[in-house]
């Protein structure tokens, strides 16, 4: 399947300048579910319709039964922003699924981006709060049963099987990433999946991007076409080049021939955009998150198009 390269804002504020996205080198929108009005627009305007379709992410307020459980046997403690559920909730499970295929059957989007897919935590902050969790009954159980091993609690499983748990939890994260792509292939074939990453290096934060989250690229690698790392640079906490940084490193730990399509933010623009073009390994494409701010200044307009222009153009060089 060829891979198209997209550009594009992400959120659904942009959808009054949309009408403007060619004269700006767009060619793509992102945006969240499944949205009848976005659709309609994006086909009005030859844009790619790309959906952000949410997985494991939800309200504990209203489900407190989706709370992973902690080291402590309690549910694990979150501030107002939190991602990953108990992925023994099979109700819940059930409800993506279906929310999914509901989408899928009355759309046809460009591509579907996944998006929370991970365990639980947050990474877009400069002072991440990683508690090791997923460790109710069942998941215990479902652990167990997977590796032959006999842990019947969370420090037996931490003091003795730590390797082997974090490989659990990345093949449980890889095995539902390849279920949503065998889905949205089943139903729309060619439609392109994306995954929304946790932008840390492997061994950053002791392993956090594998250890916590259960994201690992190479056992994500035959269900995902583009991997998107969050590369929020003022709510990380990062330097302005950390999207140099990252794609000058992606050959290290991303498998050969699979795409890297930044999302950046528009809190940060232009200084995420430099260099850019100038990479290893330049960005397949990229969102925008809030791009809808950069349609509302002319000049800011002007300088996003030509960054898109001068990725579009380099990437075309080193494909050739």
């Amino acid at each position: 399947m060829t891979i198209p390269l997209l550009f594009g804002p992400y959120g659904s504020s942009a959808l009054e300048y949309i009408d403007q996205f060619e004269s700006y080198a767009c060619n793509a929108f992102w945006f969240h579910g499944f949205d009848p009005q976005v659709f309609e627009a994006c086909e009005k305007y030859q844009i790619a319709a790309c959906v952000e379709f949410k997985t494991f992410r939800a309200d504990f307020s209203q489900h407190p039964e989706l709370i992973p459980v902690g080291i402590d046997g309690k549910p694990i403690q979150y501030g107002e922003l939190v991602q990953g559920v108990c992925l023994s909730q099979k109700d819940f499970l059930d409800e993506i699924e279906s929310d999914l295929k509901a989408g899928l059957s009355q759309y046809q989007p460009t591509g579907v981006w996944l998006d929370y897919l991970t365990y639980g935590g947050w990474f877009e902050t400069p002072t991440p709060d990683l508690q090791e969790s997923c460790f109710c009954a069942d998941c215990i159980a479902e652990f167990c049963n997977a590796t032959g091993l006999d842990a019947d609690t969370p420090q037996v499983i931490l003091n003795r099987y730590q390797d082997e748990w974090t490989a659990h939890k990345c093949n449980r994260i890889a095995g539902l990433a390849k279920h949503y792509a065998d889905i949205i292939h089943s139903l729309r074939p060619g439609t392109v999946v994306g995954a929304y990453m946790c932008p840390w290096m492997p061994q950053e934060f002791d392993c956090a991007l594998s250890r916590i989250f259960g994201q690992d690229y190479v056992k994500m690698a035959p269900a995902i076409d583009i991997f998107t790392p969050l590369i929020y640079i003022k709510k990380s906490g990062r330097n302005s080049d950390w999207g140099q940084e990252f794609l000058n490193k992606v050959d290290s730990f991303i498998p050969q021939g699979k795409k890297v399509s930044l999302i950046l933010d528009a809190l940060d623009f232009p200084n995420n955009l430099l260099g850019l073009a100038e990479t290893a390994t330049p960005t397949w494409g990229f969102q925008m998150f809030s791009g809808a701010e950069l349609f509302r200044d002319s000049t800011k307009a002007e300088l996003f198009r030509e960054a898109i222009l001068k990725i579009r153009e380099q990437v075309t060089i080193e494909s050739n």
